[in-house]
């Protein structure tokens, strides 16, 4: 493979992300229930991903014991229906654009909390422990900004649209108290998810089959989301999928989000490594901006831009942090000489 297939290859996964953000936001204004919506992501998803699961698999795989199923059970409930849910509420609450502004603080939510659960260190005297410190305080005032600043709409973005969707919103936008209830719903989706991301990484070391291990979470993910979408809508015609935005939504997330971003994430991460993704998460944020605006309509004001571009920073601060961490340290003892020559 050349070179710059990676490069190519994060571009096309923020891509993906983008369009999960649109598509899920104009399935929700178009009326369809949010529990129902993931019932039908996870349900999809398990289908799309237990073929390739039997072939690569089946016959490899360890032993499931009961013990390690009950892990896989409780992480599948807090990490992908828990954080689903709430995110479907947040969006409904808010825009495709600030949802994917919250992901870039997503890097330094699950540093966060692995810095509680003593996974992480933090070293405050040293470059790198400052770095992750001036992050995670960009990370919150990020979210401040997203949440109590809205500022003057982007005229220039939002006369141009291609569809009629969101005509009768334009003008308007969400209320001030659901935009705020909505950001602070998306970051404890975020939070969830994060929590998953820790982890998992305990579960998977005693069960390292990584395709049967996501297609079990997606199955359990799947008959969870269905007992609560259940319990939630009974209305039958709410669970009735047209050939319209609602029936795109569930496919395109099912098997484009949850297969095919899983084997590139892989393949990124194997050829460059976690941060390298990670630093490719703002990308999903631009893409959004301009196709929420131009697409569906959408206002996209100043504050939504600040925050977003805080938040930014904050992700770059804690990666800087982390791989100047794993820098070895003769390396960094030269770079002190170096500079101690050079003054």
């Amino acid at each position: 493979m050349k070179g710059n297939n990676p490069y190519l290859v994060v571009i096309v996964i923020q891509a993906i992300y983008a369009a999960m953000f649109l598509l899920s936001k104009a399935a929700f204004d178009h009326g369809m229930n949010n529990f129902i919506f993931v019932f039908y992501r996870q349900a999809i998803a398990t289908l799309f991903l237990t073929p390739f699961t039997f072939f690569f698999e089946w016959k490899t795989a360890p032993p499931l014991s009961f013990r390690t199923f009950c892990k896989i059970f409780s992480l599948s409930f807090c990490g992908i229906t828990l954080s689903l849910d709430i995110y479907g509420i947040g969006l409904i609450y808010t825009s495709a654009t600030l949802a994917a502004a919250t992901t870039n603080c997503l890097p330094v939510i699950t540093f966060f909390l692995a810095l509680l659960l003593r996974i992480e260190s933090l070293k405050i005297k040293t470059t790198s422990g400052i770095a992750k410190m001036i992050g995670i305080v960009a990370c919150l005032a990020g979210a401040a900004t997203l949440a109590f600043y809205k500022g003057p709409p982007l005229k220039l973005l939002s006369h141009y649209h291609l569809l009629d969707y969101h005509k009768s919103l334009q003008h308007q936008g969400p209320p001030s108290g659901a935009w705020i209830k909505g950001c602070f719903i998306m970051l404890l989706s975020n939070m969830c998810f994060g929590l998953w991301l820790v982890l998992q990484a305990f579960v998977i070391k005693g069960y390292p089959s990584k395709l049967l291990f996501t297609t079990l979470q997606c199955f359990l993910s799947s008959i969870q989301s269905f007992v609560i979408a259940l319990a939630v809508e009974r209305d039958i015609e709410q669970w009735k999928l047209g050939w319209n935005v609602r029936l795109l939504a569930v496919i395109y997330c099912g098997i484009m989000v949850t297969g095919v971003t899983y084997y590139l994430q892989t393949w990124v991460i194997e050829k460059k490594g976690p941060v390298f993704l990670a630093m490719s998460t703002p990308l999903a944020l631009i893409i959004t901006i301009f196709a929420s605006a131009t697409v569906l309509g959408e206002i996209i004001s100043l504050g939504s831009l600040l925050g977003g571009f805080v938040l930014v920073l904050g992700l770059y601060s804690v990666l800087w942090g982390k791989s100047r961490e794993q820098i070895p340290k003769a390396t960094l003892d030269m770079e002190q000489q170096a500079s101690g020559i050079l003054e």
